[in-house]
């Protein structure tokens, strides 16, 4: 399975120490070389060195595409659309919800860190989808609060109780 993920997955997962989630639930993750260093030019929230993790795939970047759709996206999510297009990738982890709906636009199976973490919690591999959600939250990851009680009822679980 290919897999693209944006930068903001990877931030979001580590502020709570659940990055390993990711290679659990896809195998390898393929990422533009040039986002790499998003996470690795010292912001609050510290992704362990990308290099060192034997899961994430550099891919090295493309020319910016001619697509017009494109232009009112980040660097960042124009890169992941525009290689998960070219590598004709399964599924696309992407948080904005422009490069979301863009990426879908485009064809791209779209997923977000909620939907890691719903799928996460789907195979067992975390207790509470909405305590991970909210503690993403509380470290300043900006997710939609009735987004995560919206999905953490889908899942079963009591988002009042947490």
């Amino acid at each position: 399975m290919i897999v693209f993920s944006n930068t903001t997955p990877f931030i979001a997962l580590a502020s709570i120490g659940q990055l390993h989630l990711l290679p659990q639930l896809f195998g390898t993750v393929h990422v533009a070389e040039s986002l790499i260093g998003e996470c690795a030019d010292g912001g609050r929230i510290v992704v362990p060195a990308w290099r060192s993790l034997d899961w994430v795939i550099p891919v090295v970047d493309e020319a910016t595409s001619g697509l017009p759709v494109l232009l009112e996206l980040d660097r960042g999510e124009k890169q992941t659309i525009i290689l998960a297009r070219k590598y004709a990738a399964h599924r696309v982890i992407i948080d904005a919800r422009l490069g979301r709906r863009i990426a879908e636009y485009l064809g791209l199976n779209v997923t977000g860190t909620l939907g890691v973490l719903a799928k996460a919690k789907s195979a067992g591999l975390i207790p509470s989808f909405h305590e991970a959600a909210q503690a993403m939250r509380q470290q300043g990851i900006h997710y939609n609060a009735g987004l995560i009680s919206r999905v953490a009822l889908h899942l079963g679980e009591d988002p009042g109780s947490n």
